[in-house]
């Protein structure tokens, strides 16, 4: 019967209007005028000049508050340039001494507070007694993901539609880390990293590519066009996934719980895959799911 995996693209078919996921990008708040004062390192303002005209403002990339140590380490780690300010607690002071000392070289400013400034900073009092404001990443296009892969080199990838939550965003993405998985956000989807899913993610956020996609059918040519088989993850009635040898590259398409998956994209991939259960419950959280399919992926390519 040959592997089922080798079966070619279905033809593209057209599904009921696209949903939007649910998730705001985190506000970019300031703590409470006058109450904490600033510690040692906080760059003070210069006042402008009046005689001077006015300088246009460069144009300002979009901040994002950030929360939970390993989420502040890992962007120290791979882009300290990104941080704009940092809040922490006395009891922090020393783990995150490297990091103060960078602040402190290149005039970022910081504060020790106490926690329950961090409580109203970061909205949560998940923080880990940190918190940090910095900038947020723009996802790639889909063509510059796929032109900076190795030609020929095996490759995964995450397509959430219409994941919204972003505790869920966050597991997805330590998962996806993990397993050196890419994450695809349709061309619509307000999909974006916050404070929560960067904390769930325990740095995973900053080691994982998002990509951008164009419309459904022109993301799918393209994925199948650089040798991508694409496979929709649906509760019931897919092929088995452990009865199956992956290829080299995949695209997962993981739909939101309760309302799953465009029927359109499902019905335009080239698999649709299940994973077998007791049937004691309906199905796995979208997070948990995503882990069984990655982690069934990368124990083929051993």
């Amino acid at each position: 019967m040959g592997n089922p995996w080798d079966r070619g693209p279905r033809p593209p078919r057209k599904g009921p209007p696209r949903r939007e996921g649910d998730a705001r990008p985190a506000p970019a708040g300031r703590p409470e005028r006058g109450a904490v004062p600033a510690a040692a390192g906080w760059p003070q303002a210069r006042e402008p000049d009046a005689a001077a005209a006015p300088a246009p403002r460069p144009a300002r990339r979009e901040e994002v508050r950030l929360y939970g140590l390993n989420a502040v380490q890992a962007v120290f780690e791979r882009r300290p340039q990104a941080i704009r300010k940092l809040y922490l607690l006395q009891s922090r002071v020393h783990a995150l001494r490297p990091l103060l000392a960078w602040c402190v070289q290149n005039r970022v400013g910081y504060r020790v507070v106490e926690a329950e400034d961090l409580d109203r900073l970061a909205a949560s009092s998940h923080h880990e007694g940190v918190v940090a404001d910095v900038l947020r990443t723009a996802p790639l296009a889909l063509d510059d993901w796929l032109a900076a892969l190795a030609p020929g080199a095996p490759a995964l990838a995450l397509w959430l539609d219409g994941v919204g939550n972003p505790h869920n965003f966050g597991a997805i993405l330590r998962s996806a880390a993990h397993f050196g998985a890419a994450v695809l956000l349709p061309e619509r989807s307000t999909l974006a990293l916050s404070g929560a899913a960067a904390r769930v993610a325990e740095g995973g956020a900053e080691a994982v590519p998002l990509v951008r996609l164009p419309d459904n059918d022109a993301a799918l040519a393209r994925l199948h066009a650089a040798g991508f088989a694409s496979a929709a993850t649906v509760v019931r009635d897919g092929e088995d996934l452990f009865a199956l040898q992956p290829p080299a590259r995949l695209v997962y398409v993981m739909g939101a719980e309760g309302e799953g998956m465009d029927p359109g994209l499902a019905g335009a991939c080239m698999h649709r895959v299940s994973i077998p259960g007791t049937g004691a419950v309906e199905s796995l959280n979208v997070a948990a799911a995503t882990a069984v399919f990655l982690a069934h992926w990368a124990a083929t390519r051993c």
